[in-house]
């Protein structure tokens, strides 16, 4: 009986019970295709998250890498401009496109506020975008109100492009400016916070001072404030 139990189920263990077979080919290669299953759907899961993460981290890192070319376009004489009123000018933002490419802005001429401060930079005239800082939709000067109107959701800025209604969350953005040979001169776009001081260019609804950004950090941008 004992030969028999041996021939059967191979030898005994403990208290003469029979040891258990150990694992057949179909039974391991279950194992290992279960393993190789986990591992692939693993690897799956990892490279769409990468699909997913990596464009979003190059969108905000490559400013960073990639400063554009500093580009200045005349928009006419200084006689064109006055101290009284904005007149608007269109020129050529991005090249290669086209018209659209363009954008407008409004110029005139600055009016000195003595005592001046020497630490701020001093621009000849000023010009301000015409993309309103709630989401981008084109304001308007009304000369007879002295004010900047967007007609899309109500915002209201005044002569020198303070916010005084509506939803946006800054002033106007400003473009630099110069003089060469007699010539208004428009170049890189920046945005100024509730006091009018310069900072990095902003996009629609990015702050520019106060706790909201920190808690709203700015896009990285390579072009710094004048």
């Amino acid at each position: 009986m004992a030969d028999a139990a041996d021939k059967t189920n191979g030898s005994t263990g403990d208290g003469g019970l029979p040891k258990p077979d150990p694992p057949g080919y179909f039974e391991g290669e279950s194992m290992s295709r279960r393993k190789a299953l986990t591992v692939a759907g693993q690897a799956v899961g990892g490279i769409a998250g990468a699909v997913i993460v990596l464009p979003a981290v190059g969108f905000a890192v490559a400013p960073i890498f990639h400063r554009p070319q500093e580009r200045w376009e005349s928009v006419g004489p200084v006689s064109r401009f006055t101290e009284k009123t904005y007149t608007p000018v269109v020129f050529t933002l991005v090249d290669g496109v086209g018209e659209a490419g363009k954008t407008t802005a409004y110029v005139r001429k600055a009016i000195p506020k003595p005592p001046f401060d020497e630490t701020q930079p001093y621009e000849p005239y000023v010009a301000l975008s015409t993309r309103c800082a709630h989401l981008g939709c084109p304001v308007r000067f009304v000369s007879a109100a002295g004010n900047f109107i967007c007609p899309c959701h109500g915002g209201v800025y005044d002569f020198e492009g303070k916010v005084i209604g509506g939803p946006p969350v800054r002033p106007l953005d400003h473009f630099q400016t110069r003089v060469r040979n007699g010539q208004v001169e428009i170049g890189p776009r920046y945005s100024v916070t509730s006091q009018l001081e310069p900072v990095r260019a902003r996009d629609p609804g990015e702050y520019t001072g106060g706790i909201w950004n920190i808690i709203y950090p700015p896009r990285p941008d390579t072009f710094p404030a004048p």
